[in-house]
């Protein structure tokens, strides 16, 4: 068991004796355990073997008999015991928005409470509202939490779907009757948040590629198996749906299951202007529906669909019918971005706050990458949550950037870590630090984590705020949201990008799963008015340097070019433009 894993079961254990109501210091010191074990600079195994776990700060006696059991072992009968006295409804219920171990507990304790369907129950009776600490509006938060719940239960994340979806795919490309094997539907388009996977193939021999299919790893069940498709749940709850179709009808098909609705309807209307008739089966020519082959106007691939029709071939993340029909009968769809285009990141964390890496290891592994650059942007002192850093330790951060810059520059590397901060900007629109410090450093990154409730004119305000800085480079996840977990606080899109537009501040595209934050549907906004997008992993850890890739998709959805993303310059022209804003 590595440490991460083992990290997690510390935290987990932390959360459980929550619920129990344990001593806090004990809760506490699990929770703290569970951080210095993810930001070991050495091997847990190691450490073990060695007899040295017990040398490092915060690991006790008890906890390092535990964590050993759990390296050698695999498991902990200590941990099992205890996740089997809490009802795995309690645990459930930690999912919902604004109910902490503290609230549950007490829920449980004064109702009884022991599932989600009890829980709604007694917040529909009023009961909820009554208990000490609760109130009115936090019984309609629950219940509102409780519906976000079971909304978000048949969607997925794009980064788990992609997970799933790839490995199918290429799978079925490699089986020697698959001719051509394509992901299609919400998650070809790059959406943020899709419904189920959907894999189209064409082939000689269905009912062998549906066979194979079905048989896969990582398939859990089989739902339906037809002749030409096929329907399983794969691991983390997500449908798959297969359909395979002769090659000829291939093209028809992928640009019929991509979609979206809306863009079908308008391409068909396209066909029948033109006195053909278009379907998931073909392009015919005809003036009613037919599937007739001898009608057939061939095409090879999508691309000559689009071209039949009179129009440039439309990438399929923008297929929204947002735009895409009337720049491509001028030809005017732009040349988007492509992941390989980006640099580096300029929005992430070391474990001088709350990342799991140190400020080395972060640079040796982005060399590996490939990067250029890479900007550790800890958090200020007011995320106290997420250890965020004093002032004091802020130019000690700065100091140590150097040191490694200095020691890559004499190992001839041209790869530079860039000094900065994720500040928070404060309930009362205040920076979190002052300005002659945030001059200091190469890139600020300003965030709102606190005070979600204010009116939209309040949060707009506290970003336009931010923008005028003239030391903020950047805005961070301007909504705050968390897909399928928290809603986005109000803001006032059109005002923060016009202020961004006329201050020369970026906002950031944060590439992590669960924010893809400014969302794409604003970014051809931004992009009329000349607002550069930074594409930012807000990594925590070496992995998820691969939000790069993410970032890009929905960066293509919001119709973004290489020149629109700032992250794409040569350092020294991302320097330069560092500098611009400063300057004005």
């Amino acid at each position: 068991m590595n440490k991460d894993e083992v990290a997690d079961i510390l935290v987990n254990i932390g959360t459980l004796l929550e619920l129990k109501g344990e001593n806090p210091f004990k809760t506490r010191a699990y929770h703290n355990a569970a951080r210095t074990i993810e930001t070991l600079s050495e091997p847990l195994d190691k450490l073990i073997a060695e007899d040295r776990l017990g040398e490092i700060k915060g690991i006790g006696e008890a906890l390092q008999e535990k964590i050993t059991t759990l390296v050698t072992t695999g498991r902990l009968p200590y941990y099992e015991d205890l996740r089997a006295s809490v009802p795995k409804g309690l645990v459930d219920m930690l999912e919902i928005s604004g109910l902490g171990p503290k609230k549950l507990r007490a829920l449980n304790k004064e109702l009884g409470i022991e599932n989600i369907e009890q829980l709604e129950q007694a917040c529909k009776d009023g009961k909820v509202a009554t208990l000490a600490g609760f109130g009115e509006k936090t019984q309609q938060n629950i219940l509102e939490g409780i519906h976000r719940k079971r909304s978000y239960a048949s969607r997925h994340l794009y980064a788990d779907a992609i997970l799933v979806a790839e490995p199918l795919r290429d799978a079925l490309r490699d089986h020697p009757d698959v001719v051509r094997c394509s992901t299609a539907g919400s998650l070809r388009r790059n959406k943020e948040i899709i419904g189920d996977v959907d894999l189209l193939a064409s082939s000689k021999k269905p009912m062998e590629v549906i066979e194979y299919f079905a048989g896969l790893p990582g398939i859990l069940s089989v739902i339906a198996k037809g002749d030409t498709k096929c329907s399983v749940l794969l691991e983390g709850g997500i449908q798959a749906d297969l359909r395979v179709v002769s090659d000829a009808e291939f093209p028809f098909a992928l640009a019929y299951f991509t979609g979206s609705k809306e863009h079908n309807i308008v391409m068909r209307q396209r066909a029948i202007a033109r006195g053909l008739r278009l379907n998931e089966y073909g392009l015919f020519k005809s003036k009613e529906e037919t599937r007739d082959p001898k009608l057939l106007v061939k095409c090879a691939t999508e691309e000559d669909i689009f071209t039949e029709l009179g129009l440039q071939y439309v990438p399929p993340e923008l297929r929204e019918a947002a735009g895409e029909f009337e720049a491509a009968e001028k030809g005017d769809l732009p040349r988007l971005i492509e992941w390989s285009d980006l640099k580096g990141s300029l929005h992430n964390h070391s474990t001088w706050s709350d990342g799991h890496q140190s400020l080395e290891e972060i640079a040796r592994s982005m060399i590996e990458l490939g990067c250029a650059y890479w900007a550790i942007t800890d958090h200020s002192k007011a995320a106290f949550q997420a250890n965020g850093l004093t002032e004091d330790r802020v130019r000690q951060q700065i100091k140590e950037v150097r040191e490694i810059n200095q020691k890559l520059e004499a190992e001839g590397d041209d790869f530079r870590l860039l000094t900065g901060t994720e500040v928070d900007i404060l309930k009362d629109g205040r920076l979190d630090f002052p300005d002659d410090l945030l001059a200091e450093l190469d890139v600020v990154v300003a965030s709102i984590h606190q005070s979600f409730t204010l009116s939209e004119a309040e949060m707009t305000a506290r970003l336009v705020g931010a923008a005028k800085n003239p030391f903020v480079s950047t805005l961070g996840h301007l909504t705050g949201r968390l897909l399928l977990e928290r809603e986005p606080y109000k803001v006032n899109h059109a005002a923060v990008i016009d202020a961004c537009a006329e201050t020369g501040t970026w906002i950031e595209l944060n590439a992590s799963p669960l924010r893809m934050d400014m969302d794409w549907r604003h970014w051809h906004y931004a992009k009329s008015k000349g607002v550069k997008c930074v594409i930012n992993c807000d990594a925590h850890r070496f992995e998820h340097a691969g939000f790069l890739r993410l970032g890009a998709g929905i960066a293509r959805k919001g119709w973004l070019t290489k020149a629109d993303v700032i992250n794409t310059l040569p350092l020294d022209k991302l320097r330069k433009a560092l500098q611009a804003k400063r300057v004005k």
